[in-house]
C-alpha cells in the first residue's frame, strides 16, 4: 500500500512538473455545457475508474487531475467529494466489476449464483445513481453538516 501511495505521489509531482494540469484544464475547456457538464465527465471518469482500482488510488491519482478545473469554477469542494464518494460506491457496486459484489460472492452460500447477485444488486444501483442526481441538484444534502459544525 505504502509503495503505491509514494507512486502516486511520484506521478503527481511529475503531473504538475510537466504541466499536465493545464492540459486537463484545456481539455475540460472543450467541454460545451460549463462547469455542470465538467463535474458529469469528471464522475463518468471516476465511475469508470472506480471498476479497477480502489478508492485511495483514485483520491491520490485522479481527484488532484481534476483539482485545478475545480477549484477555478470555485464550487463547493465538499460537495464534490459526496459526489465522488456517491459515485465511487456505486461504482463499486456495478456488475461485472464490482469490488462489492465480489466480496459478497465470497461469503454469500454456495447455493446462490453470481447472477442472482448482479441481479440483486440493480435496485441499489438505482437507488445510489438516485442519490447522486439529488446530491447534485441539491449541494446543501452534503454540506450542511460540515456548515452546522463550523468546517
Amino acid at each position: 500500500m505504502m509503495f503505491i501511495l509514494m507512486c502516486a505521489q511520484v506521478f503527481a509531482l511529475s503531473f504538475r512538473g510537466l504541466q499536465g494540469e493545464k492540459l486537463v484544464e484545456d481539455m475540460f475547456a472543450f467541454l460545451p455545457g460549463g462547469i455542470g457538464a465538467d463535474i458529469w465527465f469528471m464522475m463518468l471518469i471516476i465511475f469508470v475508474l472506480g471498476f479497477f482500482i480502489e478508492w485511495i488510488e483514485i483520491s491520490y491519482i485522479a481527484v488532484p487531475l481534476f483539482l485545478p478545473v475545480l477549484l477555478r469554477a470555485e464550487v463547493d469542494l465538499v460537495w464534490v467529494a459526496s459526489l465522488i464518494c456517491v459515485n465511487l460506491q456505486t461504482s463499486f457496486l456495478t456488475p461485472p466489476f464490482g469490488w462489492a459484489l465480489f466480496f459478497l460472492r465470497s461469503v454469500a452460500p454456495a447455493e446462490i449464483r453470481t447472477g442472482q447477485i448482479y441481479r440483486g444488486v440493480i435496485p441499489f444501483i438505482l437507488i445510489q445513481g438516485l442519490a447522486l442526481v439529488l446530491v447534485y441538484a441539491f449541494p446543501g444534502l452534503a454540506t450542511w453538516l460540515p456548515r452546522a459544525i463550523g468546517w
